[in-house]
């Protein structure tokens, strides 16, 4: 059982917190805490090896908490995505093979792609996947065919795996805190599109990803994982290219590992993060 919890900060909370579990005689394998002093903002995660009923450690939860405690409680830690693509393939084979093999800690649902071109991969993994195309259509119409196909199955999280299309404000807000996004720079450097040629035209020694929950304002949703990797005046475009594709691959799936295993809370446009 994984328990989260954020609230206002005040004394005693880990006591209060501790004293419910022990009364529900749930044995503690994991707990971290972090207080963010200017926010004066409480984080929990804390892992136990039995469970309870979910309704009465809530209620007891809440009675030792401020009122404008968030407490979220997974009995069943495992979780269910979906994956929007377009035509790269690095970010989602990386998916679809820790899939495969299960250590994921979760289940890919299906893939849904507004170019045809990685349907084959996904065949060969044997996850559905959904040709939706944009064109000829407005963005609303669009949308609509993804979320009629995105409705049919049941998920905790949508990942945009190289998905080459801004999702409008009314989409995004339906599924908030619930959409990842792996941006191919270093937010919030190279905002847009062809960062790697906006790179290398600005002869930039550093060149990095960005793994983030997405939000109505254009790559600048919070972050959950950020990495880069040293360049020189040697590197092409091409070669930056090649480089950024092996650093998203890395960053998006440890962003995916951190949240799906309940290790990231969001308040406001940043995140803590239990790694």
């Amino acid at each position: 059982m994984i328990i989260l919890i954020q609230c206002k900060d005040r004394v005693g909370l880990v006591a209060g917190i501790s004293g419910v579990l022990t009364q529900l005689q749930l044995n503690i394998t994991s707990m971290r805490e972090y207080v963010a002093v200017t926010d004066d903002r409480f984080y929990m995660r804390v892992a136990t090896a039995t469970s309870t009923d979910v309704v009465q450690l809530e209620n007891a939860l809440k009675k030792v908490l401020p009122a404008d405690a968030e407490i979220t409680i997974h009995v069943k830690p495992d979780k269910k995505i979906v994956i929007l693509v377009t035509k790269e393939y690095h970010c989602l084979s990386d998916i679809l093979i820790r899939n495969h093999f299960k250590t994921l800690n979760a289940t890919v649902q299906c893939v849904i792609g507004n170019h045809n071109t990685l349907k084959d991969i996904c065949d060969r993994f044997k996850v559905p996947f959904h040709y939706i195309p944009h064109e000829n259509k407005t963005k609303e119409a669009f949308e609509r065919e993804v979320s009629a196909q995105l409705n049919l199955y049941t998920f905790n999280y949508i990942i945009l795996a190289k998905f080459m299309r801004i999702l409008s404000p009314g989409f995004v807000a339906g599924f908030h805190g619930k959409i990842i996004n792996i941006h191919h720079s270093f937010l919030p450097a190279f905002i847009g599109a062809n960062p790697y040629r906006q790179a290398f035209e600005r002869g930039v020694k550093v060149i990095g990803a960005t793994a983030h929950f997405v939000t109505d304002d254009l790559d600048e949703g919070p972050i959950i994982v950020q990495q880069t990797i040293n360049v020189n005046h040697t590197h092409t475009t091409a070669d930056m290219i090649k480089s950024g594709k092996e650093i998203e691959t890395m960053v998006l799936a440890t962003a995916l590992k951190l949240t799906l295993e309940d290790r990231v809370f969001i308040y406001g446009n940043k995140t803590v993060v239990f790694e």
